[in-house]
């Protein structure tokens, strides 16, 4: 193989599989000289790849953990099956990983050959995952189209829905895409209307680019707390539950509970085997409290009201799924 850059590739792509390759092994594969090989190892090197090679008979080369994260060459099965994953992971808001999936997600369906782009696209068609919180679902490419003009950034135009069934067709400048666990939203400088505005991803449509550059004006606050207040109509809610019974216990907590437990002094709640939390909250006092319900420990909602009042809904209608009498 002559030509140097496939070679660096094609030897990049085989000592990124896990497992430790004979200088032998790659030069007979790759029909070049042991030299060339140990060449092209010093060339990855000097582009940040941390190849480490090792001494005698049962020795090779492999490529080890570095400082950073050097760019990665996939076969076409590899891509295929990472941008399926990133698309499911995306388009259900998984939480902690969210936006990292989808600036992911563009950055790979950007280069992704068209042969490639249609398999994914069928294999996402082709399967059908269960809905979860209100079964609010995002398609994963209006994500990718919203990521990348955020990240460009260009200037966006997409139909929209709003809540109360009046159709739209929005210019807008976009900022960011925040996630609340159960939502997409965006963040942006609505250009008609000539301030910023907050769009449930679900609601959006046929976004496309319009390839019309801008300088990203200043946000008056976090892009977080932009979103938390326009959901509760200008901030969040403290919820206040205590968690009883045997799973009582902050180690029995999931991580975004056990975080927030409070033991206040005399409060008899550590005593008696339960564990207080509070938090804020922007998330719908529904969405909230079958979330708390799935945990599968006892609980008991000290407030807010809105949240009781869910709380109490949401067992009345469970109970009389189960065909009992309240």
């Amino acid at each position: 193989m002559t030509d140097t850059p496939a070679r660096l590739l094609s030897l990049l792509s085989l000592l990124q599989t896990p497992r430790e390759w004979p200088g032998s092994e790659l030069a007979e594969r790759l029909r070049v000289s042991a030299r060339t090989i140990r060449r092209d190892v010093d060339r990855l090197r000097e582009l940040g790849y941390p190849v480490e090679a090792t001494l005698g008979a049962e020795g090779g080369y492999r490529l080890v953990a570095g400082a950073a994260m050097p760019p990665l060459v996939l076969d076409d099965e590899e891509a295929v099956a990472i941008a399926v994953g990133l698309r499911a992971g995306a388009g259900h808001a998984i939480e902690g990983v969210e936006e990292a999936s989808v600036r992911a997600l563009a950055k790979l369906e950007q280069v992704l050959p068209g042969r490639l782009r249609r398999r994914v696209g069928a294999l996402q068609s082709a399967t059908v995952a269960v809905a979860r919180g209100d079964g609010a679902r995002v398609d994963p490419r209006t994500l990718t189209a919203i990521a990348s003009a955020v990240a460009g950034p260009e200037r966006l135009r997409f139909a929209y829905l709003a809540g109360d069934g009046v159709a739209s067709r929005r210019l807008v400048e976009p900022y960011r895409l925040v996630s609340t666990g159960s939502r997409w939203y965006l963040v942006a400088y609505d250009m008609e209307r000539g301030d910023w505005r907050t769009f449930r991803v679900d609601r959006v449509s046929e976004p496309y680019a319009t390839g019309v550059r801008f300088v990203k004006r200043e946000l008056p606050m976090d892009a977080v707390e932009f979103v938390r207040r326009g959901l509760r109509g200008g901030g969040t809610y403290l919820v206040d539950v205590t968690f009883t019974g045997e799973g009582g216990r902050a180690d029995a907590l999931p991580g975004w509970l056990r975080e927030r437990v409070v033991l206040e002094p005399g409060s008899g709640v550590a005593e008696s085997g339960g564990v207080r939390v509070r938090f804020e909250s922007a998330d719908s006092p529904e969405w909230l409290v079958a979330r708390l319900g799935l945990v599968g420990v006892p609980f008991a909602v000290h407030g807010p009201e809105a949240l009781v009042e869910a709380a109490r809904a949401l067992g009345a209608r469970l109970v009389e799924a189960a065909g009992a009498q309240p």
